[in-house]
């Protein structure tokens, strides 16, 4: 995925997005501490989300975001407990991908002279990929259709569709086979 990347200078505050950020921290906590497959935890996803999250969707607590209102669900996604969004640059999870426990999704980074400067690249997670636990997907990234990334994997660089892609730095080992997919 060829991504531009956006710069945001900390040093200069948006004092209405940190507003925005104080609600949607306070709601990720509400959330965090509200008994699991309720209504009053639907209410309060749906409040966090809107639109963005998709039918069908759920995310186990606890869950951390930063910049939640940058992620995008879709449908018949399922995320695990202890799922950590730096979503700055903003993330799009599409329809029925699998999130395993512990896993982190990162599309911000610190400029390594200026850092207080963000240096931000999208993290694109395509229909029906699987990430194993533990898994670290950096900024820019794209992981492909039906993809799958293992255990502990660190993701630096895109994933093919049908790919599976292990280890640190995340290399693909083998592809599916796309006829095995509807």
């Amino acid at each position: 995925m060829d991504v531009k990347e956006e710069r945001v200078d900390l040093r200069n505050p948006d004092f209405a997005g940190m507003e925005e950020g104080k609600r949607l921290t306070q709601l990720i906590f509400k959330l965090n501490h509200t008994m699991p497959m309720t209504e009053e935890y639907g209410e309060i996803l749906r409040e966090l989300f809107g639109e963005r999250l998709g039918e069908g969707s759920f995310i186990a607590a606890p869950v951390q975001m930063v910049c939640s209102d940058k992620v995008k669900i879709g449908k018949n996604v399922f995320i695990n407990s202890n799922f950590l969004a730096m979503a700055r640059g903003g993330i799009t999870i599409e329809d029925d991908v699998q999130i395993a426990a512990n896993v982190q999704v990162i599309s911000n980074n610190h400029d390594p002279y200026e850092r207080q400067v963000l240096l931000c690249k999208p993290v694109l997670i395509k229909k029906g990929a699987w990430i194993g636990a533990g898994a670290t997907i950096l900024p820019g990234v794209s992981i492909g259709e039906y993809a799958i990334v293992g255990a502990a994997s660190v993701v630096t660089h895109d994933v093919p569709d049908f790919a599976v892609a292990v280890g640190n730095p995340a290399k693909v080992i083998r592809m599916l086979e796309a006829s095995k997919f509807e």
